[in-house]
This record gives C-alpha cells, structure tokens and sequence, in this order.
C-alpha cells in the first residue's frame, strides 16, 4: 500500500464514528486499488538498538527523510509509527539527540523571534482552539522552540511543511502524548 493511500485509509479508520462500518471498509479497498505516482514519502523501519543505548523513559525516533515517528516504550511491549511533517528546509532542521521535558494538553503558541522578523502582522501569542499551530497536545523538547505537536491542517502531514518542528496528526499526538513521559529520549535523524 501507498503512503497516500495509507493516510486515507487511516483518516477513514480514525473516525469509525463519521461514517458506518461498511463505509470505511468500502473506502479502504477504494484506496488501495487505486494507484498515485507522486508518493511524497514512505515509511522506513527502525529498530531503537540502532539509535539508543537504553529504552528508559521510553524513546522517540523522529526520522526526517521518511517522514515519520516511531516510539518504543521503555518495557519494550510498545511500538508506534506515526506519519509526521517536517521542517520545510534543513537549515529549520536540528537533527541530534534531545529529550522529553514538558507536556501539555492544549498548548499556546507563540511564535519565534526569527517568525517575528519575517511575519511581523502574526500575533504574539494563539491561544488553544483551532487555529493553534501546535495542534491539541505538545510534548516540548530540550532544545528551545523545538516541539512534537499536533496540527489541525492536516495538509501538513507528510511534507515538508514546518518551522522546525515534528508535526502529527490530532488524534496520533494524542496517543503519544499520553503513552510517553517526561524524560523520554528523543533523537531527530
């Protein structure tokens, strides 16, 4: 299956509740049948040995190229792949190791200094709701206005879209955000 193809079907997986459930399976066989030649993006499988020394706190893999988030929680039973955005030019993008320092559920958004420069009419701060950038749930990193966050446009997702940031989708940030902890490991590939 696709990438596409894969998001759709998700997105009609994720709302069972919008649409019965022969609906969602009419969707899914719809999308799979059909086929995209501009696939902007695929999966890569990762093992955690190959990037971390330890799983404690649970670690979080964001890889940059395939456009994605893996998370493995620390008793190893736990494994996640999320599509993601991306920084939308390498010099927005810090790769390296940081860590997991805050959560927050419906978070404010305030824009850089550097956004200021170049945006100066944007507001100095956006509320939760949604027209908030950070989506639903943030899970704030280290390194200063660097975050994993949701997005409410979901266009975003799978393209090269952000300031600096990891983008997911609402409902998948949701779920990372309450199996990871504070302190999780976190590296940018």
């Amino acid at each position: 299956m696709k990438r596409r193809q894969f998001l759709k079907a998700g997105a009609a997986l994720s709302a069972p509740f919008l649409m019965p459930h022969t609906a969602i399976a009419e969707t899914l066989t719809r999308e799979m049948a059909k086929g995209t030649s501009r696939n902007i993006s695929s999966f890569k499988a990762h093992r955690w040995q190959d990037h971390f020394d330890t799983l404690k706190n649970g670690v979080i893999l964001a890889d940059t190229t395939s456009r994605s988030v893996s998370f493995w929680s620390e008793d190893g039973k736990t494994m996640k792949v999320y599509p993601s955005s991306v920084p939308i030019s390498d010099d927005l993008t810090r790769l390296g190791y940081t860590s997991v320092v805050r959560k927050v559920e419906g978070p404010s958004w305030r824009p850089t200094p550097s956004m200021r420069e170049r945006f100066p009419e944007w507001p100095p701060v956006v509320g939760p709701g949604p027209d908030n950038p950070l989506g639903s749930h943030a899970l704030y990193l280290s390194w200063q206005y660097y975050r994993i966050h949701g997005t409410h446009d979901t266009r975003k997702i799978g393209r090269r879209s952000s300031d600096g940031c990891i983008g997911l989708y609402n409902f998948h940030i949701a779920e990372l955000y309450e199996i990871s902890q504070v302190g999780a490991q976190v590296k940018l590939i």
